[in-house]
Order: C-alpha cells, then sequence, then structure tokens
C-alpha cells in the first residue's frame, strides 16, 4: 500500500492500512528525520507552510485521534499539551459579548501543530511493516494498459526514477494534490469543484507565559463578525508557552510586527487577547499566511474512477484555517477509511468516496461556508434565506450568552459533533423563546 504525503492525514491512513496490509509506504517530499527532533514552534517544514500557526482539535476530531490511536491524548498531554473542558475552559467572546463557561464534558485539547504531528509520526515510524520515504517526489500514477486501475507510482530521488507497485494508492498531498491534473491525463471526467473565496489573512505570535499574567482559561476565542471582520483565538500549548493567530477577512489582515499585531487584538471587538499578551515575553518574529478560498473537490459526484486509487484530508477539501477543522476533518475520515479497508476484497473508491462526503464532509462544509458567507464581501449579495438564517444565529447566540446550556447546544455543533439541524431543533427553539421572550411565556 502506497500513502501519498506524510501530513497528519496521510499518517492517520497509513496507520489504518498498517492494520489491514503487510507493508504501506508513505511518501514524502520533506526530510521527516529532521522534523521529528526539534524545529521550534515558529519553525514549519516545507509540506506544512502553515504548520506554525494555532491548530485546533476540536472534539469529535479528538475522539476520532483517541479511537485510531488509542491513548494518544494522554501521551500528548504527558508532552505538555493541555486538557480541558470545551466550554468551561474556554473564554468565548461573540459579538463583544462574553460567553458563560457552563461545564460539558466536550473534551478539550490544546497543542502545537508540531508538537501533534511528531508525537503521531512516532507513533507511525514504529509500526513494524510502515516506511517512510523521505525526499521523494511522486511524479504520476501507474495504471492498468486500460486505465481502470491504479497499481502503484513512479517516484523521483534525487536524479533517480523508480516505480513502486502497490495494490491501493491513498492520495493525502493536501489542497495543491496532483490527483485532479493525473485523472484528466487518464482520461477521467473533470473534477468537479466548488469554492467559496474569503481571502483570509492571519498572523501568529508565541509567547513565554509568566505565572502571574495567565489567564485561568485554556483558550480565549474573540470572534470576528459582519460587524467586525477581524477575530483571534489565545491558546495555552505545552513548554510553557501560549499562541495568538489573529485573522481578518477581505483585506483586514493583522499586521506582521509584533507591535502592529498587538494594536491589531486591541482592535478587536473585544480586548481580552490583547490584555493577556501585551506585556508577555514573545518568542520569535510573528508568522503570517494567506488562505484564499474554501476550496471542495467533488469526487463523490464523478460518474466513474480508477480502482486502487483514494484520495483523504485537504486533498478531498480544504477548509478555512480559522475554524480550526482540518485535523479533525482528516481524523474523521481515516475512520471511514478504516471501515472501508476492514471489509473483505478490495476497496470500492466510489462507495468510500461517497461515504467520506457524508460522514466526514458535507456537514463541516456547510457549517464554514454558512459562516463565512455572513462576512461583507463573501458569497455576492446574501439570499433572503440566508438573511433568516443569519438572524436566527445571531439570536441564538444573545440566547447562549445568556444560558450555558444553548451555549453547549452551539458548542456541539462547532465542534463537528451534532449536525447543523440541531441548532433549529424545536427544544432549542423553545429554549431561545423562553431566554428572550419572557413575556410571551403562557
Amino acid at each position: 500500500m502506497i500513502v501519498l504525503g506524510a501530513s497528519m492525514a496521510g499518517l492517520l491512513a497509513a496507520h489504518v492500512l498498517a492494520d489491514r496490509y503487510a507493508d504501506v509506504v508513505v511518501i514524502d517530499r520533506d526530510d521527516l528525520a529532521e522534523d521529528d527532533y526539534g524545529r521550534a514552534h515558529n519553525e514549519t517544514r516545507r509540506g506544512v507552510p502553515h504548520g506554525g500557526h494555532l491548530h485546533n482539535l476540536l472534539a469529535a476530531g479528538l475522539l476520532a485521534l483517541e479511537d485510531l490511536l488509542p491513548g494518544i491524548t494522554e501521551e500528548l498531554t504527558s508532552g505538555g499539551a493541555v486538557a480541558g473542558d470545551g466550554t468551561a475552559d474556554v473564554r468565548w467572546v461573540v459579538n463583544g459579548t462574553r460567553m458563560p463557561k457552563p461545564r460539558s464534558g466536550l473534551p478539550l485539547l490544546s497543542v502545537s501543530r508540531p508538537h501533534l504531528e511528531r508525537r503521531v509520526r512516532r507513533r507511525v515510524r514504529a509500526l513494524p511493516n510502515v516506511t517512510l520515504l523521505e525526499r521523494t517526489e511522486t511524479v504520476e500514477l501507474l495504471t492498468t494498459p486500460d486505465r481502470s486501475a491504479v497499481v502503484g507510482v513512479r517516484v523521483l530521488q534525487g536524479d533517480t526514477h523508480r516505480d513502486l507497485t502497490a495494490d491501493l494508492v491513498v492520495d493525502a498531498t493536501g489542497r495543491r494534490t496532483r490527483t485532479p491534473g493525473w485523472l484528466a491525463e487518464l482520461g477521467y471526467p473533470v473534477v468537479e469543484e466548488e469554492q467559496l473565496v474569503v481571502n483570509v489573512g492571519y498572523t501568529t505570535q508565541y509567547y513565554r507565559l509568566s505565572a502571574d499574567r495567565t489567564p485561568a482559561e485554556v483558550s480565549i476565542d474573540v470572534g470576528g463578525s459582519a460587524a467586525v471582520p477581524r477575530g483571534a483565538l489565545w491558546a495555552r500549548i505545552e513548554d510553557g508557552c501560549a499562541v495568538v493567530t489573529g485573522y481578518g477577512v477581505a483585506g483586514e489582515y493583522p499586521p506582521r510586527d509584533t507591535a502592529g499585531f498587538h494594536d491589531f487584538l486591541k482592535s478587536l471587538a473585544a480586548t481580552d487577547i490583547y490584555e493577556a499578551v501585551r506585556d508577555q515575553e514573545t518568542l520569535g518574529e510573528p508568522l503570517s499566511y494567506r488562505f484564499p478560498a474554501n476550496l471542495r473537490r467533488r469526487y463523490e459526484r464523478m460518474e466513474s474512477f480508477p480502482d486502487g486509487l483514494l484520495v483523504i484530508g485537504d486533498a478531498v477539501c480544504s477548509f478555512n484555517p480559522v475554524y480550526g477543522q482540518g485535523i479533525s476533518v482528516s481524523a474523521l475520515g481515516a475512520t471511514v477509511l478504516r471501515d472501508h479497508v476492514s471489509r473483505p476484497g478490495p476497496v470500492d473508491p466510489r462507495a468510500y468516496l461517497a461515504d467520506l462526503a457524508a460522514r466526514a464532509v458535507d456537514h463541516v462544509w456547510e457549517l464554514t461556508t454558512g459562516a463565512d458567507s455572513a462576512f461583507p464581501g463573501v458569497g455576492g449579495e446574501p439570499t433572503g434565506e440566508q438573511l433568516a438564517e443569519y438572524a436566527y444565529l445571531d439570536r441564538l447566540l444573545d440566547a447562549a450568552s445568556r444560558d450555558g446550556q444553548l451555549l453547549v447546544a452551539y458548542a456541539r455543533v462547532a465542534f463537528l459533533l451534532d449536525p447543523v439541524a440541531a441548532l433549529v431543533a424545536p427544544e432549542v427553539q423553545e429554549a431561545i423563546g423562553r431566554v428572550l421572550d419572557p413575556a410571551d411565556r403562557p
């Protein structure tokens, strides 16, 4: 078996495949051994240019990760990751209002992307039937003469080409995947793509925490909104550090210098994060990144697709990173992959891709594009239906600022545990009415 890309999606896919197949080879362009031992938080490897920015493990993703790699949560916390309750240990500021902090039982784990990836990669390296083939470029797919099935890949190592055969190839190379182009060259239909342009810019700064100035919470989230299209997230991570990522939509980008970044944090709908970091020790220079658009490739709609090839992670759908959903969706996708490779016989790619869309992508795509469309200049003029949805969400969040259980209901959707439809369940609507319209109660 071959996995293209040692991304989080690729590593989890390799772990899943190793339970079923005799040999698994993970191919990546980077020198991963160098990354295993000690890059600084704000140093990123070539294949993960955004790796130094704040990454979230949402509750559904954390549960999926623990299911795939039993004991990984304890391993991460023993290495310094910070655990807590997903609502009680988070200071959420929505539309400038501080939300309540009810205890929900939703798991929270705050960890830097490099620390998480290194720990997962060590797990995968330790598997006796997995080989990491580093500093290697995948050049093209190998197929049967009739091109109906993928049977391996051609790779480039230095100046030497090699052909590697496999019963299954899993593409986990991320947003810049070459699979759509390869499929077109093989005569398959063009992969339908959906995009929602957001033009998000974000900047990240790391800090050394001082014991007397550290907020009690695990994280602070000052959200952006249509009125103030800027926001930021603060999180405690390993090594006594904190990371702050500030973001802005449609040109409202945070500056790339520390002083300007602090001014940006001060300009948000609330100054909570600015107050938490304004006199803390900075670590290194700020990192900046630009993200143009949510991008989804609709492989599940293709009328034909070669056997022996699967796609996972950002290679299928790349989400606005502000919401921290990518790693969680990769973990959910790996559980779908596990289910399909565990069935007797060869994996049916079309069945897998349909299941991946339904179980790991659809909900998050709806959630993300719906949230992004509320920002001015994103997605064109809103429809009447969208305006009604925005008004309902504002009403829900207003009520949630006074009722902790409504905030938990909202958090369960944001953390990918419940579908968006859960927010309009009759009991939720009734609770909103009780909080906001007490005069109408019988």
